[in-house]
């Protein structure tokens, strides 16, 4: 009786006949090596196909560090061809001046320099010394307190005013730990309620205008760059000329790219200088900047990733596609066991893949 396969054909080793003589015995002995031989092919090929893009994911990663590493050290050459000469002037300038108040008073080199260290240990922690920028304003006041908090937990930092007690050093800590995670929360919560109305409304308008997906995306990148751009850069930085005084235009939209990039380098400070007009007033509208600004920010990279998918560089990159993470949170339904779920506004994926 035969044996049968599941599909009901026999198998390949019943065709070679046992019975034909010696010659039909050693047939049958090297059909199955080649077929085994075969066989073996096939799972090492397909380990070679399966680590192709793995090894090309970790060329291009260490295609990436490298570039990254090329890209400091240009900056950091064109950063010292620039900037160098002027320290060291700076430096001669002050040497200069520092031997000549020697020679006309009878100070030691020691006392001057202990009381120039006084004055900016004191400059560093916004305390002024010099009369006409003395000001009986605390940098420490609620107001002032908050505004420190607020570029403590998004991570601006801009370091014109630090703690000044052991305590005060301590808190920074644990205020940061809890803070700087919670407010990333509500910036991505914030960010998802912004998606329909700023991204995928819009998007879906341009498709059904009869534009294709990966041009709708484009253009709305561009459209959707134009706005934050304008709003949350350029008109900024006339505010911060009108209201600074001292700052120029360029001065202000340099000052509103290092704080949402949250680089926050300190060299530009709002409401810092001294005898400021509605000081707590402006302080508090620095914040909501910051924060819509940095919401708007985060926006703008969600909706970059989203075209990027489209047009397939992710992929090219061997990087997660947006819709990964937040595929299913739109079409999960509320309700389940039987009960049909509220019509929900559709989400920017299901947009996009139309």
């Amino acid at each position: 009786m035969q044996d049968e396969c599941p599909g009901g054909t026999p198998p390949p080793r019943r065709r070679v006949g046992g019975g034909r003589g010696r010659r039909g015995a050693s047939q049958s002995a090297i059909g199955p090596l080649k077929v085994s031989s075969k066989r073996l092919k096939c799972p090492l090929s397909g380990s070679v196909a399966d680590m192709h893009p793995l090894g090309k994911s970790w060329l291009l990663l260490s295609g990436f560090v490298l570039f990254y590493v090329i890209y400091l050290l240009f900056g950091g050459l064109v950063f010292s061809s620039l900037e160098r000469p002027v320290e060291e002037q700076l430096r001669r300038d002050v040497d200069t001046l520092k031997q000549r108040f020697l020679n006309q008073s009878c100070v030691s080199a020691a006392a001057l320099d202990h009381f120039v260290g006084q004055v900016l240990a004191a400059n560093r922690y916004g305390v002024a010394v010099f009369p006409n920028d003395s000001s009986d304003a605390s940098n420490w006041d609620l107001t002032s307190a908050m505004f420190f908090a607020n570029t403590l937990v998004t991570t601006v930092g801009y370091g014109h005013t630090t703690p000044l007690s052991n305590m005060g050093k301590v808190f920074s800590i644990v205020y940061a730990l809890l803070g700087v995670p919670f407010t990333m929360l509500v910036l991505t919560a914030c960010v998802q309620r912004l998606m329909y109305p700023l991204v995928a409304a819009p998007l879906n308008q341009l498709q059904r205008c009869g534009l294709e997906a990966r041009r709708a995306a484009g253009v709305h990148f561009l459209a959707l760059l134009a706005l934050v751009l304008l709003c949350f850069f350029a008109a900024p930085a006339v505010v911060f000329h009108a209201v600074e005084g001292g700052w120029s235009f360029l001065d202000g939209f340099y000052f509103c790219f290092i704080s949402l990039c949250t680089i926050g380098l300190g060299d530009f400070v709002p409401a810092a200088r001294p005898g400021q007009n509605f000081k707590q007033l402006y302080q508090v509208a620095v914040m909501v900047y910051l924060f819509v600004g940095l919401m708007m920010m985060y926006l703008l990279l969600r909706t970059f990733h989203k075209m990027a998918d489209l047009h397939g560089l992710t992929t090219f990159l061997q990087l997660p596609r947006c819709e990964e993470s937040n595929q299913n949170e739109d079409r999960e339904p509320i309700v389940k066991n039987g009960h049909t779920p509220a019509q929900k506004q559709p989400s920017y994926n299901s947009i996009g893949d139309r």
